[in-house]
């Protein structure tokens, strides 16, 4: 197979995120620990994983970071947009995310990240509101102001190139219209101050028009929508989403695959969840959780088909709560219960209490979005990457495709991708090579 040109990772990557709060800061002081020899980048399969490579009895693999030509974490400069001025030292101390003492010593590494000014709009997030805000008559305005904040901080810093990842918070959900479905409509719309236009799609807009790949890690509509996408193939930018797969959504695409795969039925599945960082007050507003909904639960509809197996799907009740309770802040607690049927209709059930800390296991994961949107960027591979969907609760794919949200299924398609770029065989699992097969010579 031949291997696919792709630009080498020189110079410096421009990383930045709309949003520096709990996950932004946990990813840049997470980073800077690394850099220091301090912690290992756990979490990280960009960074810890390894890729197969050839037949099983070769007894082949390769780092991922040795097979593919990803940006080092030492050409890494961070930056970002946030309602509030807060440093992101001061910003990952609110947070209370990371331990004191690991904090105190990336200290001086975090101080020097300060936010731009966000494009805000009180009417998408309702129950959170800073003074660093930008100033615009118009849409279009702010979009300009935003492109001039990507160039002018590469430029700053000495970057050749840059990649976004959204961190924010969760906008009130936003069906797309009309407004969205062409380039034309769209910029008209921008012009016209359209209220259907969110801040995550004038980010979006402008990290396109400046060619810029852009990974939205929310359940925001931004990348999903047509006009977008069509602006993305033109200006040849990678795009990738959305909402970054961590706590709940991770178990379910792990346990309702095997659950499928074994022809078990499911007749409900209950999901609840208590958080209080800023996203849980964020989703305390029921416009933002109708778009957590819309995200979560699209995974539990794509997995157990009802058309395509009635006999043990038709029925199936899915709910999601999110409640939001502050003593609890990052530390965020899933909570699933799950009625299945088996042999002869016998019921079961299957009970699932995930403590987890929500920056924590997001924090990699926005790091793993930027290196590989990066490396998609410089290897041609424009438009939509449906590759990442490893990481991502709502993959967005080609109109007409189907996604795929069995972990298993997209972590071969991650690998592949990757066996590709590189000129690899690509691995299916069959195994008849090391077997007899009929008929074989």
């Amino acid at each position: 197979m031949k291997k696919t040109e792709i630009k080498p990772a020189k110079g410096k990557l421009a990383f930045l995120t709309p949003g520096m709060g709990a996950v932004a800061t946990t990813l840049y002081a997470g980073v800077a620990a690394i850099r220091k020899g301090i912690e290992a980048p756990t979490g990280s399969y960009a960074l810890m994983g390894k890729v197969r490579l050839g037949k099983r009895d070769e007894n082949r693999s390769a780092l991922v970071k040795d097979f593919v030509p990803l940006a080092g974490l030492d050409d890494i400069v961070f930056g970002g947009w946030d309602i509030y001025a807060d440093n992101a030292f001061e910003a990952a101390k609110n947070a209370e995310v990371i331990n004191p003492f690991l904090l105190q010593k990336v200290e001086e590494d975090l101080k020097i990240i300060k936010p731009m000014p966000a494009v805000f709009d009180s009417n998408y997030i309702k129950r959170i509101d800073g003074d660093n805000k930008k100033s615009y008559k118009t849409k279009m305005e702010a979009s300009d102001m935003l492109r001039s904040d990507m160039t002018n901080f590469m430029k700053d810093n000495g970057c050749d190139r840059a990649v976004i990842v959204w961190c924010a918070s969760t906008e009130v959900y936003n069906p797309i219209e009309d407004v969205h479905m062409s380039i034309k409509a769209f910029e008209q719309g921008l012009r016209d101050n359209d209220p259907r236009i969110s801040p995550s799609q004038i980010y979006t807009y402008a990290a396109i028009m400046e060619r810029i790949p852009y990974v939205n890690g929310s359940p925001n509509v931004s990348v999903e929508i047509p006009a977008l996408q069509e602006l993305a193939i033109e200006m040849k930018t990678a795009i990738g989403g959305s909402d970054f797969k961590t706590g709940q959504t991770l178990m379910k695409t792990i346990v309702a695959p095997g659950l499928k795969n074994r022809m078990l039925g499911v007749h409900g599945w209950f999901s609840t969840n208590i958080l209080g960082n800023r996203d849980g007050e964020v989703l305390d507003d029921p416009g933002s959780f109708k778009s957590k909904e819309v995200s979560k639960g699209g995974v539990l509809d794509d997995i157990f088909d009802k058309e395509e197996y009635p006999e043990l799907y038709k029925d199936l009740y899915h709910k999601i709560r999110i409640n939001y309770y502050p003593p609890r802040g990052d530390n965020k607690e899933g909570w699933d219960n799950i009625d299945i049927f088996g042999w002869m209709g016998e019921k079961m059930q299957i009970k699932i209490d995930f403590l987890c800390k929500d920056s924590i296991l997001a924090a990699p994961v926005a790091l793993d979005l930027g290196l590989f949107a990066d490396l998609g960027q410089r290897s041609g591979l424009i438009g939509i990457q449906e590759w990442l969907s490893f990481y991502l609760k709502a993959p967005i794919t080609k109109p007409g495709l189907r996604a795929v949200n069995d972990l298993s299924l997209q972590k071969l398609k991650l690998e592949n991708t990757l066996r590709f770029l590189n000129g690899e065989e690509l691995i299916n699992h069959l195994g008849l090579t090391h077997y007899g097969v009929e008929g074989d010579e």
